[in-house]
């Protein structure tokens, strides 16, 4: 998108230079930097840099600070393209860098919107207009095209002083205060007339009321242990993702995941193996599935295994569970193959599990078509699942990023999170590493621990608080064990979700729109 002739007149491209390079430094807020101070101060100057600006040119602006953004933070996209779809790098990038265009719209309509309904007052734009439409773009970009929610700006405090408000407000949540702060910040050194101090008392209050809510909220967490802890093994089996679909390395790999597994049987209740860790349909591995569940109910275990699953003519990317013959429960006996007891991924990854318009797209490059990406797409909620009578509510790769699907699948009776992934397509990338940073940020909201099974990393366990107290090196074979104590309670976010900071953000929105009509 190429700035009009006459905009280059009055808006220098070095303005535009700059944004782009606010927004490239965003990353650095993110994992594996965490560097979460950098978010603030580059939004912050991005916002008093705009200020001036007609809307058009806002658009730009933002535009540019967007791209900046997503060109860099999420350019280890390509990898997958480059590496394992046949495109050549050119190719590659260039597809990337139209995804990071199309995510950089975004926060330009955010910056369109608040240069249109421009209030009079400074405090009223960047206190309360800002933020909220930040929060609404990115809560759209959450969810349009099927979403693509990745790097929030609340994911940049999931290391942060405010992560615990996340139990109240969601990732979404913090992403507003992060704008809030920032709009705060812009404030402070603006160039208009009123004096320092009476700029500086918003960002001086927001910070300690900020701060203090998020201590409270620690302090007064309604999730409590039980006394009670569950043992659960992790393998990471680091099979070479180019070896991963072909047919003479199928027993290789799960009689590696069962070697790993087996000097762990006396103190394990609960064993994860990762997404597809069985690439093969369930109905072809019958007897290994056989031999497997008896093995683990003989050693009094249970094996949740991400395998692919049929029904009819339609296959599921899914996760089952072998062995747990102490289930008190009657709806799920020992292992069945038959859809009892399993979890079949709803989330579908575009391209990777589905691709959009496939009679059109497959004839065009192989990147079109990668191993398994025809999968259909399980319910939006389904029953936990139950692993020696533990209530586990998983979610498939992709899932994690989605905050609303995965509290939607979390009961009263849930004791675990799991998320099992293979982010090998996306190498030694900053990919897989802000992947596990969503993750972390779910366990806050939902206050549930959480463990994270890989093939090759990150493979993790996460507390409540969204510290990682366990995990394997990255691109190594390994077996991760843990004693995991068990939590109750319900957080604020488990039973809200994201609705009050959306009607809120809502309705500033549409009060300042009347507002702006009827000073017309």
């Amino acid at each position: 998108m190429l700035l009009p002739l006459r905009a280059i007149a009055h808006q220098p491209w070095l303005k535009l230079v700059l944004a782009y390079l606010a927004g490239a430094s965003t990353t650095l807020a993110f994992a594996p930097y965490g560097l979460w101070p950098i978010y603030l101060v580059s939004m912050a100057f991005a916002l008093s840099q705009s200020q001036p600006l007609s809307p058009k040119l806002t658009f730009y602006y933002w535009l540019s600070f967007g791209f900046g953004c997503f060109s860099v933070g999420i350019s280890w996209v390509h990898v997958s393209m480059d590496t394992f779809g046949g495109l050549p790098l050119a190719a590659s990038i260039g597809l990337m860098a139209l995804l990071a265009l199309y995510l950089a719209l975004y926060p330009a309509l955010a910056g369109y919107l608040l240069a249109k309904l421009t209030p009079q007052s400074h405090y009223l734009r960047n206190l309360l207009l800002f933020p909220a439409l930040w929060m609404l773009t990115e809560w759209s970009r959450g969810w349009v095209l099927t979403g693509f929610p990745w790097l929030w700006a609340g994911y940049s405090q999931t290391s942060g002083p405010l992560s615990p408000l996340a139990s109240v407000i969601g990732a979404l949540g913090l992403s507003y205060l992060v704008a809030l702060l920032a709009g705060a910040l812009a404030l402070l050194f603006s160039a208009h007339k009123t004096s320092l101090a009476k700029r500086g008392a918003p960002l001086f209050i927001i910070v300690l009321v900020a701060c203090s809510a998020s201590y409270m909220t620690k302090v007064l967490s309604p999730i409590t242990p039980t006394g009670k802890q569950v043992n659960v093994t992790l393998v990471q089996g680091n099979i070479a993702q180019s070896m991963k679909w072909q047919p003479e390395a199928l027993w290789p790999t799960m009689l590696k995941y069962m070697d790993l597994s087996r000097p762990e049987f006396a103190n394990t209740d609960i064993f994860i193996w990762p997404e597809a860790a069985i690439p093969a349909p369930e109905d072809m591995v019958s007897d290994f599935l056989d031999n497997a569940n008896q093995v683990a109910n003989f050693n009094n275990s249970a094996i949740i295994t991400g395998i692919i699953s049929r029904q009819q003519q339609q296959f599921y990317n899914s996760l089952i569970v072998l062995g747990n013959h102490q289930a008190p429960m009657q709806s799920s006996p020992d292992y069945q193959a038959n859809g009892i007891n399993e979890f079949r991924k709803h989330h579908l990854l575009p391209i990777g599990e589905f691709v959009p318009f496939e009679s059109l797209l497959r004839p065009l490059a192989p990147f079109f078509n990668l191993p398994m990406s025809s999968f259909a797409r399980g319910d939006y909620q389904q029953p936990n699942l139950n692993a020696l009578g533990h209530q586990v509510a998983p979610a498939i790769c992709y899932e994690i990023a989605f905050p609303e699907q995965l509290r939607a699948n979390v009961t009263n009776d849930t004791e675990l999170l799991l998320t099992v992934s293979n982010d090998a397509w996306f190498g030694r990338s900053n990919g897989p590493l802000q992947h596990m940073e969503i993750a972390q940020m779910r366990a806050i909201e939902l206050g549930r621990p959480l463990v994270r099974g890989t093939n090759n990393g990150v493979t993790a366990v996460v507390n409540v608080d969204g510290e990682i107290t366990a995990s394997l090196p990255q691109f190594e074979t390994g077996v991760l064990h843990a004693s995991i104590p068990l939590m109750t309670g319900t957080t604020l976010f488990s039973r809200w979700g994201q609705w009050p900071i959306l009607l809120f953000s809502w309705g500033v929105l549409g009060y300042v729109m009347i507002r702006r009509w009827t000073v017309r």
